[in-house]
Formats: C-alpha cells, sequence, structure tokens
C-alpha cells in the first residue's frame, strides 16, 4: 500500500523528514569511526589485515543476522518505537566499550561492536522504508539522497573525531598500551549519552497519520520477494556496492600512511579520510538535485563508471595522485546506497517493508567483501587489493544500466 499525497499535505511531512534526517546523521558517525578503529586496534593488538576487518566483519555481520528480527519487531510496534528500541541498543553497545577497553580485550570490543550495529541494524529497517514513504513515490530517490547527505555529514565528522580523540596518543612513542585503548572510552561513552537522548525525544515524537503503519514493516518473507527481479538484483547491488565503500574507508589511512602513497601518520591520515566521507555528503546533496531531472538509474550507472575509473587510477599511479583518486571515490559513492535502495522497493506497494528487511540484510557486504580485500591485502599488496571493490562497482554499472527496471 502507498501513501497518497496531494499538494496540501505534502508540507506537512517536512518535520518528520528533519526529525528522521537526525538519525541518519548519527548512525553515519558511528559507521565511519569504525574506520579509525581498524588502524587503532590494528596496531594495540598486533593484527594482519584479515584480524582487524573482523571489526567490519562483527558490525556489518549484525545486519544479515539481525534484519529479519528487526523487521518483525518494526511490523509489530511500528516505525517510532522500532526506531526507538534501536537507539537504546546501540547506546548499549556504545557502553560496551568501556569494559572492552578496561580488560584490554579485542574479543570484547567486537562483541560490543556487534550489539551497536544490531541497534543501528534496526534503525536502517525502520528509517529507510519511512523516509520514502514520506512523499511520493516518483520523488522517492531524491528524498532518500537528501537524507543520505546527512548520514555523510556524519561520515565526515566521525574520522575527523575519532583522529582528534581516539588516535590522539598515536604519535606519542611513550604512551603505554593501556593509555592508547582508554583513548576510545570518553568518545564512546559520548555517543551512548546522545543516542539515549534521542531516544527519550522520540518516545514523545509522532510520525504523521498513516505512515507509522504495520502494512509498511513486515518482517521479509523470501518467497514471494524474489519474483521481484529488479529487488533480487538490487539486493546483490546493496551487498556489493556497501562492500566495496566500507572496504575501501577501511583501509585508507593504511594506504595513505604508505611511503610511496602519502607517507602520513595514522592521525594525518585519518583527517584526510575524512574528505573519502566527505565527498559522499556534498554528491549526495548535488543528486538530490540531479535525481529530479534526470533518470535515477543513468545517474546511478555513471557514478559507478566513475569509482571504477578512480580505482583504476589509484592502482596504476603512486603517490599523491594514488592518494587523491583513492579519497576520490567517495564523491561518486555518494548517491549509490539511496538511489539503489529506492530504486529496488519501486512498485513493491504493500511488500516494501519486507523488501526493505531484504536490502538491509544485503548490508552484510560490509563484512564480506574488506575480509575478501584483507585477505587480498595480506597476500598481493594494499594497492593491489582494491581491485576488488572495482569488480564489484561494475556489477553497479550493470545494474543502472538495465537490472533495476522493473519486469
Amino acid at each position: 500500500m502507498s501513501v497518497a499525497i496531494d499538494a496540501k499535505r505534502e508540507p506537512t511531512y517536512t518535520p518528520a523528514l528533519a526529525v528522521m534526517t537526525s538519525l541518519f546523521f548519527v548512525w553515519g558517525l558511528i559507521t565511519s569511526l569504525n574506520d579509525i578503529l581498524i588502524p587503532h586496534l590494528k596496531a594495540i593488538f598486533t593484527l594482519n589485515y584479515v584480524q582487524a576487518m573482523l571489526i567490519q566483519f562483527c558490525f556489518f555481520g549484525a545486519y544479515f543476522l539481525m534484519s529479519m528480527p528487526a523487521g518483525y519487531l518494526v511490523e509489530k510496534v511500528g516505525y517510532r518505537l522500532g526506531i526507538v528500541v534501536g537507539l537504546c541498543a546501540a547506546a548499549v553497545g556504545c557502553l560496551g566499550f568501556y569494559p572492552a577497553a578496561a580488560a584490554q580485550s579485542y574479543p570484547l570490543f567486537l562483541a560490543a561492536l556487534f550489539v551497536l550495529a544490531s541497534g543501528i541494524t534496526l534503525l536502517q529497517v525502520a528509517a529507510n522504508p519511512c523516509v520514502a514513504c514520506l512523499g511520493s513515490e516518483q520523488t522517492a530517490p531524491s528524498r532518500l539522497n537528501l537524507s543520505q547527505a546527512f548520514n555523510s555529514l556524519g561520515t565526515t565528522i566521525g574520522p575527523l573525531l575519532g583522529a582528534a580523540f581516539i588516535l590522539s596518543g598515536a604519535e606519542d612513542g611513550a604512551a603505554t598500551t593501556a593509555q592508547e585503548i582508554d583513548t576510545v572510552k570518553a568518545p564512546y561513552l559520548a555517543l551512548a549519552a546522545v543516542l539515549l537522548a534521542i531516544g527519550v525525544a522520540f518516545t514523545r515524537f509522532h510520525l504523521p497519520a498513516g505512515v507509522d503503519s504495520s502494512d509498511r514493516a513486515r518482517a521479509p518473507r523470501a518467497g514471494g520477494l524474489l519474483q521481484h527481479r529488479h529487488l533480487v538484483l538490487g539486493t546483490g547491488a546493496i551487498f556489493l556496492y556497501v562492500g566495496a565503500e566500507v572496504a575501501i574507508g577501511s583501509v585508507l589511512v593504511n594506504f595513505m600512511a604508505q611511503p610511496d602513497v602519502g607517507g602520513l601518520t595514522e592521525r594525518a591520515a585519518g583527517g584526510y579520510l575524512a574528505l573519502y566521507w566527505g565527498g559522499a555528503m556534498v554528491g549526495r546533496f548535488i543528486g538530490a538535485a540531479l535525481l529530479r531531472m534526470f533518470d535515477a538509474g543513468r545517474v546511478l550507472a555513471c557514478c559507478a563508471l566513475g569509482a571504477v575509473l578512480m580505482l583504476a587510477a589509484t592502482m596504476s599511479l603512486s603517490g599523491p595522485l594514488a592518494m587523491w583518486a583513492a579519497l576520490s571515490v567517495g564523491l561518486f559513492n555518494s548517491i549509490m546506497f539511496p538511489t539503489i535502495f529506492a530504486l529496488s522497493i519501486a512498485e513493491l506497494g504493500p511488500r516494501t517493508g519486507e523488501g526493505s528487511g531484504l536490502l538491509c540484510m544485503a548490508i552484510v557486504g560490509g563484512a564480506i567483501v574488506p575480509v575478501i580485500m584483507g585477505f587480498a591485502a595480506d597476500h598481493v599488496g594494499l594497492t593491489a587489493a582494491f581491485a576488488v571493490p572495482l569488480v564489484c562497482y561494475l556489477y553497479i554499472v550493470h545494474y543502472g544500466l538495465s537490472g533495476h527496471r522493473v519486469r
């Protein structure tokens, strides 16, 4: 069932869209902090790339395991209460960083990340289709891109905060292991407080009538959904896109620190990492306007092709040119997730919520692809490993050109 919106009702959705957008900002900030945790914990616990990528494996693995339970929960309680539960779960995960740091235990960090990501998964399952419903189906890609632009604002600020607070002791050779690991406590305790405050605010907030409906939030029942070709191919596109984006962000600090690329310290590289996510933010603001004028599938294909070319340049060049080519992939990433998401749930009607749950399960690509890239980096070198995300973007070119068409 779709929400019918006439010209007089459209403005009433603006406050709800603004409140929902705040969620995109917060989970973007939290997600990008993983890119700071990876080099930080890699050095502290003397990990190889595959072991370090377990951070992303546990975080994004939660999407696969928890999307279906999250879909059932949202079906029962609606978008608003589902969001409140998600915020509280994410806050508990953030609080778990304190005992993990006190025990100096890498497995405890991974467990805390899984709980944190479970809460974020619930937010994703509820928030993406909710934003899509706050207006006409035709403008859903533009609306999701606008909300995702603020998600990218969070991912841009996250590395800057992480470099300033988490990597603050990385350049001090006198810092002990305990001192270095303690730097994660304060940022994640602050995030827990913010998440709980937003959760309290959402208990008093009500979505517009007709939007917070269980008809839009059914848990995924794959049998019927697999008949929708554009949804199935879109699920693959989400898997590969998230995997490619996360894999690149996960290795950029170490890549820019290489002497033949940037020769930067970890803290300085963490600052440059913000440009990768900042490019996605700028691109999404631009994309929100472009998608009102041009075909969404073609815009998606052009952006994916741009990412392919930038990764090819990253692998074939060296020095600052290679570094800037890798960072520029963020700009081309910009419109991909919200556009793939909107194209994939098009014309699903009352099964839109189920389609959303299936797509959120595909975010597990952020767990799998980084590990594959880490394995490649350990065996053939970090620069050559960029071939892994390059192949992912080639598939997205195909989806933008023909795979998204409803048949």
